[in-house]
């Protein structure tokens, strides 16, 4: 089969852009090298569109919300993605958030039912140097590819560490301390009620003496070529925002805010929230807790949040290193590489995110 596009990287953007053109009925070729014996380090399976890092889409208000604006723009589209995310979705108050592997299946089924695309598992390690080529390998870019955008912008990529958060067994919750709200009691997107979060609240003293417990816990050492790397501001470590001082995170993640305590009757003086993360509601992510603290200290320093003293972890956070190109120098209006026009570059290896 020849092909009218090569599309290289299968994660959300690259399978967005194999769905719009091959239902359209453009040739493509998808190339993912996950499945063909290669992995990056933090991707977990082999599907399409895996979600590494958290399962929400973020704000689904089209009418208050830039990204819930751009939901709506791409439904108008009849974008895969986000037909996919309404069928895996799951409770998170006004936001979009979903059942990951339920996303990923429903990504690939429909892919793998289009008749002219075919979806190849190989690593690609160079450029093509001729064909319409879409590059959406996003900032886990392979590092053989890497080094061959990188020749071929002449410009060092931007680079930033981004943060994975742990996921908890619901079983292992105490409910008799934790309860069930949305903030300010907004009602769900899925309907039939307003209890969407697990609040896990702290009082003052709780509060320091986790945040002097993020400060002190061992954490994970960089090598020497990563030392000077940046953070990306928007999935900052929870240790990083605890050194910018006392209340950082009673501002960010454990805002309290509109959550009123059913057994108290007042806000707590912080908040540990979790979001569901499966459709079974087995699996609960902690929001906004992205952390490089080693798993051990994880485990232990978790463990002192009230309602999480016998929390299970189905995942411990983590830290990865992700690339990103210098778009506005690189690329043309059309986000095709300046030096080569007939590549493109789509997805979160433009900037987007970073």
């Amino acid at each position: 089969m020849t092909y009218d596009v090569h599309i290289i990287g299968g994660g959300l953007a690259g399978s967005e852009a194999a769905w719009q053109l091959a239902r359209r009925g453009l040739r493509v070729r998808l190339s993912e090298m996950r499945g063909g014996g290669d992995r990056s380090p933090a991707h977990h399976t082999d599907a399409l569109a895996e979600l590494v890092c958290s399962n929400s889409f973020r704000s689904d208000d089209d009418e208050k919300n830039a990204v819930g604006l751009l939901h709506h723009e791409m439904r108008q589209c009849q974008s895969l993605v986000m037909a996919a995310a309404a069928r895996a979705q799951v409770p998170a108050g006004s936001a979009l958030a979903v059942d990951r592997d339920v996303f990923s299946a429903e990504v690939e089924a429909a892919l793998a039912a289009l008749p002219t695309l075919d979806i190849v598992r190989e690593r690609i390690d160079r450029l093509p140097e001729a064909g319409l080529t879409i590059v959406a390998t996003g900032p886990l870019t392979a590092e053989a590819l890497a080094a061959s955008i990188a020749a071929a912008t002449g410009a060092d990529s931007l680079a930033f560490f981004d943060a994975i958060a742990p996921i908890v067994y619901h079983e292992s919750i105490d409910m008799d301390v934790c309860w069930m709200a949305s903030r300010w009691d907004k009602p769900s997107k899925l309907g039939g009620g307003i209890k969407d979060y697990i609040n896990c609240p702290m009082t003052r003293e709780e509060y320091i003496a986790f945040r002097e417990g993020l400060l002190a816990g061992e954490k994970t050492t960089f090598k020497e070529w990563e030392a000077n790397t940046p953070y990306f501001e928007g999935c900052m470590p929870i240790e990083v925002m605890a050194e910018r001082g006392e209340d950082t995170l009673r501002f960010g993640p454990m805002k309290p805010v509109g959550l009123d305590n059913p057994r108290t009757g007042r806000w707590p003086y912080a908040v540990v929230q979790l979001r569901q993360d499966n459709k079974l509601g087995t699996l609960w992510n902690m929001v906004g807790f992205q952390t490089k603290l080693k798993h051990a200290e994880q485990v232990r320093l978790f463990r002192t949040i009230p309602g999480l003293q016998n929390a299970e972890f189905a995942r411990l956070g983590g830290l990865h290193r992700n690339t990103f190109l210098n778009s506005p120098l690189l690329l043309d209006r059309q986000l095709r590489l300046k030096a080569a026009p007939h590549i493109r570059f789509a997805g979160q290896i433009t900037g987007c995110e970073g």
